[in-house]
């Protein structure tokens, strides 16, 4: 009988260590658009793995947190293995979010009755390291909360989302205070895209990049996620401070869950 079946302490280690390896090796690994022009702006060609991101509708109403919650869907959709998601109401449209890539078989809800339970809950999912990624919704995210959810995606090399979602339009004002997060975007619902017969096209955001650690600030008009969660420029072009842009995602090849995952460079690939 092999010595690991006999005592279950040693597979429970050997377990422990497992994911503790596959959290080292995702250090330093960033999550790609897969759009040259938007990974351009960020540190390493994308969004760091083990880091803390922070992401928030264009306004206090529901229509930019609704968008808000696919763009975050459409992110960890592609990452690879289980997604854990923390909140406090649970108002979340499964459907919805498939429709962004993100399956209802890859997600484990937390519910919990108090913002501070959700922080907890936060911190642990993301200490954890054998998850793709970690999302909680927050209305408030103090600096020192948000330090020590930083150390722990950096700990375990897991991607971990802040997702700001508030009750009342006086509370939208606390986005602007300081964090510790590596990125912070701000959605905003935009006019579809238009189309030569009567009907409603793909559904358009505007994604500011309001903060980026050793990057650059810019905004983008896109094309909300598709099916396999990968977003688009849209055909418009992008405003004031972005680049302009084709669609390109009806033509990209599909991927699976975790293709835009790669070691970070000073060079972004661009999108096949």
């Amino acid at each position: 009988m092999p010595i690991t079946a006999a005592n279950p302490v040693i597979s429970e280690l050997q377990d422990r260590i497992r994911r503790l390896e596959g959290g080292a090796a995702r250090k330093g690994e960033v999550l790609s658009f897969g759009i040259a022009e938007i990974d351009a702006r960020l540190p390493g060609g994308g969004l760091a793995c083990g880091a803390l991101h922070e992401v928030a509708g264009g306004g206090a109403d529901a229509v930019h947190g609704a968008a808000a919650a696919l763009f975050v869907a459409g992110i960890v959709a592609r990452t690879k293995g289980d997604i854990l998601w923390c909140l406090t109401r649970p108002d979340l449209f499964a459907p919805a979010l498939a429709q962004a890539g993100l399956h209802h078989d890859r997600v484990i809800y937390v519910e919990a009755d108090r913002e501070e339970d959700v922080l907890t809950n936060f911190e642990e999912g993301l200490r954890f390291g054998g998850l793709g990624a970690v999302v909680a919704e927050l209305v408030r995210l103090p600096m020192t909360a948000s330090r020590r959810l930083q150390l722990a995606a950096e700990a375990s090399g897991t991607i971990g989302i802040a997702l700001r979602r508030w009750r009342r339009p006086t509370e939208a004002a606390d986005i602007g205070q300081p964090t510790a997060a590596t990125t912070r975007w701000r959605i905003s619902v935009l006019p579809s895209e238009p189309l030569p017969v009567p009907g409603i096209g793909r559904a358009r955001w505007l994604a500011e990049l309001i903060r980026a650690r050793a990057g650059e600030a810019a905004e983008f008009e896109i094309g909300a996620c598709d099916a396999t969660g990968r977003i688009s420029l849209s055909r418009r072009g992008n405003r004031r401070r972005s680049i302009q842009g084709g669609c390109a995602d009806r033509h990209a090849r599909r991927q699976s869950p975790g293709d835009d995952i790669r070691p970070a460079s000073g060079q972004c690939r661009p999108e096949r």
